[in-house]
């Protein structure tokens, strides 16, 4: 009698641990503040949106942290236990190969510059004269990414948002692509771009506001933890949320 009462009582735990496990998210992300990074509150801002998402559906939200393009490979490798990674921009190619949630809020594109040279300008071919710092795999907008590519724009490509507005402030760009939250930041948090904070500003054109989603694996457990998320940003308020961070 013991031993079944203790068998039972094994099966109710391994099954209790089985739904627990069954309950938590694993996605990856990368040092972007204020939206995401290991340091900072809650997360930072996509992150705890994304969190309260999943918490109001019952589910826990586990992020891993690392540089970009090893985010989006862990997140794309069929192997890994990695669900997805955000925070994305849309792009159809990415569409491609991920599932895009629903909008997790939105920042504003655009450009870094240093104040004594201010560029004016409506359409991106007025800006071809100029260097422009781009990250390594970062989505822009359609239309600057495709004349990237062409190479129609000239463009120094970093592995990081920090070591782009170094170079601006430095001398080495006229122009930096940024988001505004992200540059305003760094500014304020980093040493050694804090210094020269008052050299630089953000230009008065923007790319595009762009939206916010977590890109979910192509596969079935990747598109039920997408409905489960969408439904999950029904029931928030993305927009305290954020606000609370940026």
């Amino acid at each position: 009698m013991i031993k079944k009462i203790l068998l039972s009582i094994s099966l109710v735990a391994f099954a209790s641990l089985s739904y627990s496990a069954d309950k938590v998210v694993q996605l990856t992300s990368l040092d972007w503040p204020p939206y995401s990074g290991k340091t900072l509150s809650e997360q930072g801002a996509s992150v705890a949106v994304a969190k309260a998402a999943f918490k109001a559906m019952g589910y826990e939200l586990k992020v891993s942290f690392y540089p970009w393009s090893r985010a989006v490979a862990l997140a794309k490798d069929s192997s890994s236990k990695y669900a997805g990674y955000f925070p994305e921009y849309y792009s159809d190619d990415t569409a491609n190969d991920f599932i895009y949630s629903e909008a997790m809020g939105s920042g504003p594109l655009g450009f870094a510059e240093r104040k004594n040279k201010s560029i004016t300008w409506s359409n991106l071919t007025e800006l071809k004269s100029h260097k422009i710092g781009i990250v390594q795999d970062y989505i822009n907008t359609t239309e600057f990414d495709a004349m990237v590519a062409n190479k129609s724009l000239k463009t120094s490509v970093t592995t990081s948002d920090t070591k782009n507005l170094l170079k601006l402030v430095n001398g080495r760009l006229d122009l930096a692509v940024i988001d505004k939250n992200v540059m305003n930041y760094l500014f304020k948090t980093d040493a050694a771009l804090a210094k020269k904070a008052s050299t630089a500003q953000f230009n008065k054109t923007l790319l595009e506001d762009k939206k916010l989603f977590i890109c979910f694996k192509k596969d079935a457990q990747g598109k039920e933890l997408s409905k489960i998320y969408n439904e999950g940003l029904k029931k928030i308020d993305i927009t305290a949320i954020m606000g609370q961070h940026l």
